[in-house]
């Protein structure tokens, strides 16, 4: 089991197939980790290995990744693990692919380290709409009371702080409407149709960004099939 260590962090990863790099970050919220892909409608770790050097991990603290917490922790620290992981297996630049939470944090790496990212893809991408912070705080705690059951050290309030830095915010939660509105990478969105994943945020994210191509439909087998090939040609596309 291959497994990355920096500062305290240790960061479990798989590769698939070989080619130019793509990196994933998977759905299942705070419990972002690699199982969850292949429970998905498609599996970009078989889908994708024919043709790419397909990149998975589980983010610290979900699946088989541990890391410290602090109250100061965010989007950012996520984002540094990608960039330093990035870094031991000596990619400069590569594609990355997020479902779920994983479209966020393909946002901020893209707006930490635009030159690493060639293309993205964000598949059911979350965000905040009228009705659900409170399901995103639910589900932060839920993911955070059995951490606390196995760690002692950890503090109501540093876990609340953490919690309000993650989706205390507005959008897409890592980043700004501005930002996206800015932002060159070529994208592809996989649109969401649920409370976690609002169609009308996939909607926005397409409207905004100046260079993107838009999925509505990919969650059924024949959906599915599909939406490979478009996204399959859409990274041969930017490699």
């Amino acid at each position: 089991m291959p497994v990355f260590e920096r500062a305290g962090i240790s960061l479990h990863y798989e590769e698939f197939g070989s080619g130019y790099p793509l990196l994933l970050f998977a759905p299942g919220g705070m419990r972002s980790a690699i199982d969850f892909w292949h429970r998905s409608p498609f599996d970009p770790t078989v889908e994708f290995a024919a043709d790419f050097r397909v990149i998975a991990m589980d983010q610290r603290n979900a699946g088989a990744s541990h890391g410290p917490i602090s109250a100061a922790d965010g989007w950012h620290t996520y984002t540094a693990d990608h960039l330093a992981l990035l870094d031991h297996l000596g990619i400069q630049r590569c594609h990355v692919m997020g479902g779920c939470i994983g479209s966020s944090y393909c946002l901020s790496i893209i707006k930490q380290a635009a030159g690493r990212v060639s293309a993205a893809v964000l598949q059911n991408p979350i965000g905040l709409t009228a009705n659900n912070r409170e399901a995103f705080r639910e589900m932060f705690d839920g993911w955070a009371k059995d951490l606390k059951r196995e760690r002692a050290e950890l503090t109501d309030a540093a876990m609340t702080a953490f919690r309000e830095t993650m989706y205390g915010g507005d959008f897409v939660f890592s980043v700004s409407r501005d930002f996206v509105r800015s932002c060159q990478t070529p994208l592809i969105v996989l649109a969401g149709d649920d409370i976690y994943h609002p169609a009308p945020i996939s909607r926005e994210i397409a409207e905004l960004a100046p260079n993107l191509e838009f999925v509505p439909e990919w969650k059924t087998p024949e959906a599915a099939t599909e939406a490979v090939k478009r996204v399959r040609a859409f990274l041969e596309k930017h490699q």
